[in-house]
């Protein structure tokens, strides 16, 4: 697959009027006011009322819920004859952060009106049996229990087959949702969607929570002498939903969610049997935040409750998480949320394996959408994925799993997935107009979910591919995906005041995304791989780089991470980089998340003219590896190494020398590590009872392993009983020859752990070192031999 590479580009410098940072300076005094005041400008933020209104929530005039017009009188009519009546009603919600969110703020806010468990219930869909959306099957459970109105909240704008079997069973139906609508009004008592009003209205962009949020505030204004809970206790619900969701973070929903993470601040600043949502918090305490930002949200909360029905399918029990004031039951409920987004780690890492090497065999420049599919892939995890794929690639993504025999009900075999767009491309449309091939489909713009007989994909993908290509016409260069830094600053700018005046802008997201930072010229020092722990202290297969990131500015590297990525993918020497500034809670210093990395320009073109020297050659394809070349020419690397520090010797060898170098390694052939636990062991107790020795090319032989991997399993051996005595290169071990009746403590059981996670590490490095590209070994080459940092 040709590696797109992003474009970067960075914001025009322009000095900002004085006005505009006088007015910072007024609302936050300790500030300098540059840096706000340049991004501000950069977004728009042009004259003295939008700023008062953007910097203060006092100041903004949010929308009446009365604004969505007749709909919403029909909606508080239908609610006032269902509690006149005493009927029942049931809220209908979805399985993810918003829906679930949604479902809560009805469920807390209609339930000042409405006697709950009683009259007023709600229904959460199985995301793995039911899927998004309405359904005939629980709407038929709902009408058993005598259930007379359905409430959605987060879906049902498209479901006109589930609306028409409702009313069949004598139920009306009121629709609260954001998602795309169809051509015409569903036959429903009420559907209140922001979609139904001008572009611009500042309603326009509001999520399921804040709709099903307006809802309880109109019905909060037409009966005020009911409700005994203030309605501003939901707002903490409302930004977890909107700021998840990620809808444009403009008009109303900055507003609502600038209240509700305020509103959270409060409610966490209480001991946690007097918080009105206690589950908040005891997830935030996993996740290590402190509830203060957008990104405690969108990296913490919102993919915890994603998680569960992503694992689990069914994500009822999270209503009851943020709403239950029982102590224990939230611990219990939150710890399960924790180890289902443990689990939703592992899952997710393993597809993105899949997945990347189908994309190997994908030629991205005459690909406008991709498509791949797999027997048995949880569906869970897809839309994941498929982001990620979308914003690596620049290419919308959909990512489809295929029903095993088991799974299939029927003689037609489906497939079931996520799409994710990217480039302002609307993914919704493009799928929709494949519908005539579709079983079930449903989202908005950016996201979508959808099933297909599987004899229909062949169809699907080249017709949505073809249907792109007319839209963006014959360059493919329109799809590759574009970084834009904001500022340009020095290491020695990274800290606490930079952090302060980024935080003007807050809460970020879609629409006004988190301030990137463009590092000129820099270098990365004391890059570490680790793999994160779930809750209990398991290890996650979900990797991260820990680094210093250092320029000439100042002699002190700034911290920083890169989530999902391995230290190997930072290119040595002088790079310029991308990042976001951070403040880490867990530790208590601020870091910079790293978002792109490449490097130098100017090296980058000393080594373009350098290159036409073809002086690496990759050998590792070939099966005869023969050229017109004589061996005092050609150096041969013919062991994979696992790391740039053992190439490196063969790169200044080979230049010193002027003799070519040859990456001849063959692929490596890596035998799991719990069996070569069990050889180790095996070759321990062997040697225990001849008394015979073995050298250490012997075990590495025996084993395919390094000296340092080695050095470790013999000390985990010396924990099960095993004596080892190393001298002169050959290795005795002796004791031990009970070994199955050892009792294998917490302590054996982690140094085993130890081992086997340090060979499962050297047996990716030595994959990746076998994959990757000879442009990657080339460049290295050139900047670690005339570029040392």
């Amino acid at each position: 697959m040709p590696q797109q590479q992003p474009k970067w580009q960075v914001q025009p410098i322009i000095q900002p009027p004085e006005w505009l940072i006088n007015a910072i300076k007024q609302q936050a005094p300790e500030l300098s006011g540059n840096y706000a005041a340049q991004l501000l400008w950069q977004r728009g933020i042009r004259n003295a009322e939008e700023l008062a209104e953007y910097l203060n929530t006092d100041l903004y005039k949010p929308a009446n819920p009365f604004a969505f017009g007749q709909e919403m009188n029909w909606l508080i009519e239908r609610l006032l004859q269902a509690r006149n009546e005493r009927k029942m009603i049931a809220i209908w919600g979805d399985f993810d952060a918003d829906g679930i969110t949604s479902t809560t703020v009805l469920w807390e806010g209609l339930g000042q009106f409405f006697p709950q468990n009683t009259q007023l219930i709600y229904y959460i869909p199985n995301r793995f049996t039911e899927s998004h959306g309405l359904n005939c099957q629980g709407i038929e459970k709902l009408a058993k229990q005598g259930v007379k109105l359905i409430i959605t909240c987060d879906t049902g704008s498209t479901n006109l087959t589930e609306i028409e079997f409702a009313q069949k069973l004598g139920i009306d139906v009121i629709i609260t949702d954001h998602h795309t609508l169809l051509p015409a009004r569903p036959p429903v008592v009420a559907i209140i969607n922001p979609r139904n009003l001008p572009p611009d209205h500042q309603l326009f962009n509001l999520s399921g929570v804040a709709v099903a949020y307006k809802v309880v505030e109109a019905l909060y204004q037409t009966l005020p002498n009911i409700p005994e809970e203030p309605l501003e206790d939901l707002l903490d619900l409302v930004a977890i939903g909107l700021i998840a969701d990620l809808v444009q973070l403009s008009g109303d929903c900055r507003y609502l969610a600038k209240l509700g993470i305020e509103k959270l601040q409060t409610d966490l600043q209480k001991p946690p049997k007097l918080r009105r949502h206690p589950g908040i918090g005891r997830l935030l305490e996993f996740c290590k935040k402190s509830g203060d930002r957008p990104t405690d949200i969108s990296f913490g909360i919102g993919p915890r409750i994603n998680a569960v029905s992503r694992i689990q399918g069914d994500a009822t029990f999270c209503v009851e998480l943020l709403t239950s004031r029982d102590l224990k039951l939230v611990e219990k409920l939150a710890s399960e949320t924790e180890l289902a987004n443990s689990r939703r780690k592992a899952l997710q890492k393993d597809v993105e394996k899949q997945v990347w090497q189908k994309l190997a065999q994908l030629d991205l420049s005459t690909t406008s959408i991709i498509v791949l599919t797999e027997v048995g892939w949880p569906v869970g995890v897809l839309g994941l994925v498929a982001g990620q794929v979308a914003q690596e690639t620049g290419r919308p993504t959909i990512l489809l799993s295929v029903e095993t025999p088991e799974e299939s009900s029927e003689n037609i075999y489906f497939a079931r997935g996520s799409a994710r767009s990217v480039n302002q491309i609307d993914l919704y449309q493009l799928v929709k107009d494949q519908a005539h091939l579709l079983h079930r489909f449903g989202g908005h713009p950016f996201a979508a979910g959808l099933s297909l007989p599987v004899e229909n994909i062949p169809l699907f993908t080249e017709a949505i591919n073809h249907q792109l290509r007319q839209q963006i016409g014959a360059d493919p260069t329109k799809l590759n995906q574009v970084i834009t830094a904001d500022l340009v600053v020095k290491v020695a700018e990274l800290g606490q005041e930079l952090f302060r005046e980024m935080k003007v802008l807050e809460p970020c997201g879609m629409g006004n995304p988190v301030p990137q930072l463009m590092i000129k010229n820099c270098w990365f020092e004391n890059l570490e791989n680790y793999n994160i722990k779930d809750a209990i202290g398991n290890k996650v297969t979900y990797i991260k780089t820990n680094f210093l990131i250092k320029d000439t500015s100042t002699k002190v590297g700034f911290p920083g991470i890169w989530w999902g990525h391995y230290k190997e993918e930072i290119p040595q020497g002088r790079c310029d980089a991308i990042a976001e500034l951070d403040f880490n809670t867990y530790q208590k210093r601020y870091e910079v998340r790293l978002v792109a990395v490449r490097s130098c320009e100017e090296n980058l073109t000393l080594y373009n003219s350098f290159n036409q020297i073809d002086w690496i050659i990759d050998w590792r394809e070939k099966i005869e590896k023969q050229l017109s070349i004589t061996n005092d020419e050609l150096l041969v690397a013919s062991e994979c190494p696992t790391n740039w520090d053992d190439l490196q010797l063969w790169f200044r060898r080979a230049w010193q020398t002027k003799q070519k170098l040859a990456i001849a390694y063959p692929p490596p052939q890596q035998t799991p590590p719990e069996e070569i636990w069990q050889r180790l062991i095996g070759i321990a107790k062997f040697l225990s009872r001849t008394g015979k020795t073995a050298t250490i090319i012997q075990f590495q032989q025996k084993l395919g392993i390094s000296d340092t991997c080695l050095h470790l399993g013999l000390q985990t051996l010396t924990k099960l009983g095993f004596t080892i005595k190393n001298g002169d290169g050959y290795v005795k071990i002796t004791g031990n020859t009970q070994f199955e009746s050892v009792i294998l403590d917490e302590k054996v059981l982690s140094s085993i752990e130890q081992f086997l996670a340090t060979v499962k590490e050297e047996q990716f490095r030595r994959q990746y070192f076998s994959e990757v590209p000879i442009a990657t070994i080339r460049s290295v080459a050139y900047q670690t031999t005339f570029f040392p940092s």
